[in-house]
C-alpha cells in the first residue's frame, strides 16, 4: 500500500483508546513500523452537544455522520467505531470491514454494590432508553434523570453526588484501564446490540483497504454482531427504542437472546433463536415475530421493515 493510512475516530478518551488498539493490530499484522497509521480525530456532534439525549437532537447519526463524511470525501482510508454506537442501516458507500474480539459485554453499576443494594428512590443517571427501561423493570422506584459526557465525565458526576449511581459498559472502563463499580450478570441485565465491540469501516469500493482490515477481523464476533444488527434493523430501532440483544457462537451453533421494553419497563417481551451464521433473515424473523407478540406500549416503539 501507498503512503500511510488514516484512521478516523471521535476525540473521546475512549474512542481514542479504542483506535490506538485497532492501529497497533494492524501495524502488528501488517508487520509495519508501530505508529504507522496516522489517527486523525473528528470532532462529532454528539461530542459537541452534551446538555440533551441524543433522541432530541439527531439519534446516534451523531456519532457517525461527521466522520462519514470524511471517508466518502477520501479524507480518512477507515473509521474506528463502537459498534454500538452505530446505526443499523449505513450508507450506500460505507462497508463494515472488520471487527475485534469482542470484550467484557457486561454493564457495571457505579455507586452500589448492586441494583438492590441502591436506596429506595435512588437517582441514577443514564441516557440510555435500554438502561433506563432495565432498571425500571427491576427497580419502579427509581428515579432515572439523563447523563450524558464521556466516561470520565460520568464516572465524576457519581463522585461528586449528582446522582446515586449510573451505569457504564465493562469493556469501555478495561478499554481506559479504570477499574469501578460491580458488573452486573447478562441474565439480569442484557447488553445493547453491538456492545463491548470495536468496528472498523470503509469505502465500499476500497477493496485495498479491506484486505487490510481483514486481517485484524475475528471472524467470530462479526458474526454474532451482524447478526444483532440484523435483528435491531428488522425491528426499525432508533436510538429511543428499549433493545437489548446478545448473539454467541455456542458449539458451532448461533444462539441470540433478545429483549424489548416499553419505555418505563413495565412491559418487556424476551424471545430466543437458534441462527445460521451470516444469514440475516433468522434475525429478522425474529424481531418481526417478537414485534407481533407485543403489546402497543412496545411495538409502537419500533419502525419495522
Amino acid at each position: 500500500m501507498q503512503g500511510r493510512l488514516k484512521l478516523g475516530t471521535r476525540g473521546s478518551p475512549l474512542a481514542l483508546a479504542q483506535a490506538r488498539k485497532v492501529a497497533a493490530a494492524i501495524d502488528t499484522a501488517q508487520r509495519w513500523p508501530d505508529g504507522y497509521i496516522e489517527i486523525v480525530t473528528v470532532t462529532t456532534t454528539g461530542d459537541k452537544v452534551q446538555d440533551r439525549p441524543l433522541a432530541e437532537i439527531g439519534g446516534k447519526g451523531l456519532w457517525t455522520k461527521e466522520l462519514d463524511r470524511c471517508l466518502l470525501a477520501g479524507q480518512l482510508h477507515f473509521c474506528v467505531h463502537s459498534m454500538k454506537d452505530v446505526e443499523s442501516v449505513r450508507p450506500e458507500g460505507i462497508h463494515i470491514a472488520a471487527v475485534r474480539p469482542r470484550g467484557d459485554v457486561r454493564d457495571r453499576l457505579i455507586g452500589a454494590g448492586s441494583i438492590e443494594a441502591l436506596k429506595e428512590g435512588a437517582v441514577v443517571g443514564t441516557s440510555s432508553p435500554r438502561r433506563k427501561a432495565q432498571l425500571l423493570r427491576l427497580r419502579p422506584d427509581l428515579k432515572i434523570v439523563p447523563l450524558r459526557g464521556n466516561v470520565e465525565t460520568r464516572l465524576r458526576k457519581v463522585e461528586a453526588g449528582e446522582v446515586d449511581a449510573t451505569l457504564l459498559a465493562s469493556a469501555g472502563l478495561k478499554r481506559l484501564g479504570i477499574e469501578a463499580g460491580t458488573a452486573i450478570p447478562t441474565e439480569v441485565i442484557l447488553p445493547a446490540p453491538g456492545q463491548a465491540v470495536i468496528g472498523m469501516e470503509c469505502r465500499t469500493n476500497d477493496t485495498t483497504t479491506q484486505g487490510v482490515l481483514s486481517t485484524v477481523n475475528n471472524q467470530i464476533t462479526f458474526s454474532c454482531v451482524m447478526a444483532e444488527r440484523a435483528f435491531t434493523r428488522a425491528l426499525g430501532a432508533s436510538c429511543t427504542s428499549p433493545v437489548a440483544a446478545f448473539a454467541v457462537l455456542d458449539d458451532g451453533d448461533l444462539r441470540i437472546r433478545a429483549q424489548l421494553f416499553s419505555e418505563d419497563g413495565s412491559e418487556m417481551i424476551e424471545d430466543r433463536a437458534l441462527l445460521e451464521c451470516g444469514d440475516d433473515r433468522g434475525p429478522a424473523e425474529l424481531a418481526r415475530a417478537m414485534l407481533a407478540e407485543a403489546p402497543p406500549a412496545i411495538r409502537g416503539l419500533f419502525s419495522p421493515e
